[in-house]
């Protein structure tokens, strides 16, 4: 009886011979050429070592730069977001605003500008002690941002201020204007 498939049995013990020769010629590396200006060890004799390459020249160390400081920024739609807010705020809807901000933290959570737009929502409908709160969450992700590190400070200050403990909130403003006066 004849077979069917005579090419395809032929192409199946062909793939099977060139992945059994790629196998083995992968199992020694081939040696590295040597240069002819290079001799091994065994054609030296006894006292002619040669000495070794000098070392290339180090260039001369440098003073450590200081980082630039780091700035954030709102995504387009945390920004949108935002703006929204900025509105809801405006037309008075305080809790509409603060779950339009509470979406752009679910987007961007480790922004401290969004905590601070937070904390401004519930500055202004009175909440002083979530603001305050929010202030200082802001702050702990501002690390490296004098600006945002400022604005927080001048959050918590105000926040201070709303529930009346003057002496914090002026440290709170000294602090805010050593980062970035206005």
């Amino acid at each position: 009886m004849m077979n069917k498939f005579p090419v395809r049995r032929t192409f199946a013990i062909a793939g099977v011979a060139l992945s059994l020769a790629a196998c083995s010629s992968l199992s020694s590396p081939p040696p590295f050429p040597q240069s002819p200006s290079s001799s091994s060890p065994q054609q030296q004799g006894p006292g002619t070592a040669q000495p070794p390459p000098p070392a290339a020249p180090q260039p001369p160390p440098t003073a450590p730069s200081r980082p630039a400081p780091k700035q954030y920024r709102l995504g387009a739609a945390s920004s949108a977001l935002v703006a929204q807010a900025h509105k809801q705020v405006t037309g008075g809807d305080f809790g509409l605003a603060a779950a339009t901000i509470e979406r752009a933290l679910r987007i961007e959570p480790d922004n401290p500008l969004l905590w601070i737009e937070l904390g401004r929502v519930r500055y202004t409908a009175g909440d002083y002690g979530p603001a305050d709160g929010m202030g200082r969450k802001a702050l702990a992700f501002a690390a490296g941002d004098p600006q945002a590190q400022a604005s927080a400070w001048r959050l918590i200050a105000d926040s201070l201020r709303g529930r009346r403990r003057n002496d914090e909130a002026a440290e709170a403003d000294k602090r805010a204007n050593a980062l970035a006066p206005q």
